[in-house]
């Protein structure tokens, strides 16, 4: 299998034959092979990397957990005594656990588009890990839950100022007070057209809309500073 990374896409080969046209055993592809090589690009796929971001105990490993297709790859680990003095758990009382590295997933949108989801930890002793994340995201989303909203202040930030396009994913906790969509816009003093999208983090639905609201706004801004460095 040979791999391309390029703005967050990783291009998938079918089986054996590489660019150069030499399958696994070392022997050219044959020009009989035109059959063999009509199935691979068929077979071509397009993986797109997508960051869940967002504060101490918002839902991220839950997000990914629920949307992925395959066995969610997990560093969690008990929340210790020491752990106490250092993280909020105001409003996630019941907590036990939390991410030491990062949570990993793969949902398919379609046909021939994978999106490779890396869920990043929550505390600020971890955001050393965040630069080595980001690298080659196509954007990110950023959940909040409205009882912490300033606990993704952070997140906010720190996207904006790398110009990774993201979208704010309202978890909408049980019992916690409802805001619309512009409320939340205000709240975190967003950008102008930074989508905000209310969620149920536990709902695979519910989180698979989340992912394409990401998906088609980050395509929409790669494409418009991709015509704005053409026509500069």
């Amino acid at each position: 299998m040979s791999s391309e990374h390029a703005g967050g896409a990783v291009r998938e080969d079918g089986d054996g034959v590489g660019a150069d046209g030499v399958n696994a055993d070392g022997d050219a592809a044959s020009g009989e092979a035109g059959g063999e090589n009509t199935e691979n690009t068929e077979n071509t796929a397009l993986a797109l990397k997508i960051l869940v971001a967002g504060g101490f105990g918002v839902g991220k490993t839950t997000l990914v957990g629920a949307v992925s297709e395959i066995r969610p790859l997990r560093t969690e680990e008990l929340l210790s005594e020491a752990g106490q003095t250092v993280d909020d758990t105001g409003g996630v009382e019941r907590k036990t656990t939390t991410t030491v590295a990062m949570d990993f997933g793969r949902i398919t949108i379609r046909s021939g588009l994978s999106l490779y989801l890396f869920g990043t930890p929550g505390q600020d002793r971890f955001w050393f890990l965040w630069d080595e994340l980001s690298q080659g995201a196509l954007g990110a989303v950023v959940l909040a839950d409205t009882r912490r909203l300033e606990d993704c202040f952070p997140a906010v930030d720190y996207f904006e100022h790398r110009r990774i396009p993201f979208v704010v994913a309202v978890n909408c906790f049980s019992g916690a007070r409802s805001y619309g969509e512009q409320d939340v816009s205000l709240a975190l003093d967003l950008d102008p057209g930074t989508p905000v999208v209310l969620c149920d983090a536990r709902d695979r639905a519910s989180g698979k809309e989340v992912l394409i609201r990401m998906v088609e706004y980050a395509g929409r801004m790669h494409t418009a500073r991709l015509l704005d460095s053409v026509g500069q």
